[in-house]
């Protein structure tokens, strides 16, 4: 069984560092182990730019300031359309900007690659169905979800990380 991770790049903000779209492909089908999905599943990453991801976040989500990742989920409730050529279930989009993502690692002292891994990981989430913002149990469940899933990666979360998360 084969996921197919989609990855476009519309930005030159950022130099995307070679072998970070393998990560993003481990970080999905790490995901989808974990959560012991079982289905071959299709999802779409794009790397935009602040302004691109602000635009998005304006448009879908009436918040007009750049975010660091969004999710477009296409199913709902566990119920996802099927791509009739490959029998994958289309499980989404999920958009990173890069210039967010490389402002957050040198804020939390860590590599690029380590923060698309989790806002990976984050967003694959989401697009399954998890939530966090209500906060309360459902945020605490998501978090050790993500945690273990950037452990198996070999990515733990560091310290400073927790402390803005909470």
């Amino acid at each position: 069984m084969s996921n197919k991770v989609y990855i476009t790049n519309q930005q030159n903000t950022v130099k995307v560092p070679s072998g970070l779209r393998i990560l993003i492909r481990r970080s999905c089908n790490a995901v989808l182990e974990h959560e012991k999905f079982g289905r071959p599943a299709e999802i779409s990453v794009t790397f935009v730019d602040n302004a691109k991801i602000a635009e998005l976040n304006n448009q879908y989500r009436a918040k007009p300031m750049p975010t660091d990742v969004l999710s477009f989920p296409l199913g709902e409730n566990g119920r996802y359309d099927v791509n009739q050529d490959t029998g994958a279930v289309m499980l989404g989009d999920i958009v990173i900007s890069m210039e967010k993502a490389m402002e957050q690692a040198e804020l939390y002292g860590h590599p690029l690659q380590r923060e698309v891994a989790f806002l990976t990981v984050h967003s694959m989430l989401h697009l399954l169905g998890y939530d966090h913002e209500a906060g309360g149990l459902a945020a605490v469940k998501m978090r050790e979800r993500e945690e273990a899933v950037l452990v198996q990666l070999g990515l733990p979360r560091t310290v400073s990380y927790t402390a803005e998360l909470v």
